[in-house]
């Protein structure tokens, strides 16, 4: 994973857990169903976007509200590459290594880039080039011990390689 591409979902501050999955759905065991149910409350229509390979680019506080993991499960699930924001709650930035979503904290405001440009995110060289509008915006780098479990796909795929574990039946 050293360069991914797609097309840009924009969103404003503080968008919350709720707001990505409604607390509603989360007695669900079935991800497909739950994941049908992403952004319902707040804008039924990015669940489509989101399928489409697409990457999120949100203002401040990404992911506030509840702790919850399913946040980033569905959004993971939908097909969402990658959440570029100005900032993260911390806890839902934790769950997106953990769960193998990649989640980078772009320097500055995120104005710059609008809702349906093409962008190339470059992880080597930690910027995001939008293809669109021919502007690159610097990203916060992630230590590369983070990029090892997001490379693996999550925490636990981690784990297993790292240790050892194989799957227990």
């Amino acid at each position: 994973m050293k360069v991914l591409t797609g097309k840009v979902t924009k969103l404003p501050d503080n968008v919350n857990t709720d707001d990505i999955i409604p607390a509603r759905y989360l007695s669900s065991m079935d991800l497909d169903a739950m994941t049908e149910h992403a952004f319902e409350d707040y804008d039924a229509s990015l669940k489509e976007k989101v399928r489409e390979g697409g990457i999120i680019v949100a203002g401040k506080n990404f992911g506030c509200g509840s702790s919850r993991e399913h946040a980033v499960i569905v959004l993971k699930k939908a097909g969402l590459k990658a959440v570029i924001a100005e900032s993260f709650a911390r806890i839902f930035f934790r769950n997106s290594i953990n769960q193998g979503l990649l989640a980078l904290q772009l320097e500055g405001s995120s104005e710059p880039i609008k809702d349906g440009d093409s962008v190339k995110i470059d992880l080597e060289r930690f910027i995001v080039e939008n293809e669109t509008r021919s502007s690159i915006h610097r990203l916060r780098p992630i230590p590369p011990f983070l990029l090892s479990i997001l490379n693996e796909g999550g925490l636990v795929p981690y784990l297993k390689k790292r240790r050892g574990w194989g799957i227990e039946a």
